[in-house]
């Protein structure tokens, strides 16, 4: 029979030696996967599989089990995870709409350079208000969504949303000044 403490450095071992190949196995799996997301996937997978119970059954095939427990975790995040928009006027139109947001009045046609300078400035910004920008307004989820998939507040998230938003708003206006 295993000890607890030999099923740990089995795992231990075994992360460490295979993380490379989880990274790649990840990422064949899910498309449109970063590498970013892949290493969150393999994490919460260890994280669940280390805070077992010390008296949860012993693992005989550690790299069958670790494997198994990733490819349900991927199972897990593609039920949840939205569709995502491929049609290009539905994404153009999306810029367009997100655009509209800086600028009162009726919406009107934006240049290419205006959206342009857009998608630079988001790119530029740090990931934690990238990525809820991108979440919220160009993938359609809900704070509670993506609350409840990162642990993060949807409070938190409001604010960092509004903060992006500044972000963005001072830059385009440095932009604007620029020219």
């Amino acid at each position: 029979m295993v000890s607890e403490k030999q099923d740990n450095n089995n795992l231990n071992n075994f992360f460490k030696d295979e993380y490379q190949s989880l990274k790649g196995y990840v990422r064949s799996k899910i498309e449109h996967t970063t590498e970013s997301d892949a290493e969150d996937i393999i994490q919460d997978v260890a994280l669940r599989i280390f805070s077992r119970p010390p008296n949860a059954i012993p693992i005989k095939n550690v790299g069958g089990f670790v494997y198994n427990a990733v490819k349900n975790r991927i199972i897990d995040i593609m039920r949840t995870r939205k569709e995502r928009i491929t049609n290009e006027s539905e994404v153009e139109q999306l810029w367009t709409d997100f655009t509209a947001m800086f600028y009162e009045g009726p919406t009107v046609a934006y240049s290419e350079q205006l959206k342009e300078k857009l998608k630079q400035a988001i790119t530029a910004l740090k990931s934690p208000y990238r990525d809820i920008i991108l979440a919220v307004d160009f993938e359609g989820y809900t704070y509670r969504e993506i609350s409840e998939e990162t642990g993060i507040s949807p409070g938190t998230l409001m604010s960092r949303r509004h903060r992006a938003i500044s972000l963005l708003v001072k830059h385009l206006e440095i932009e604007q000044i620029k020219k």
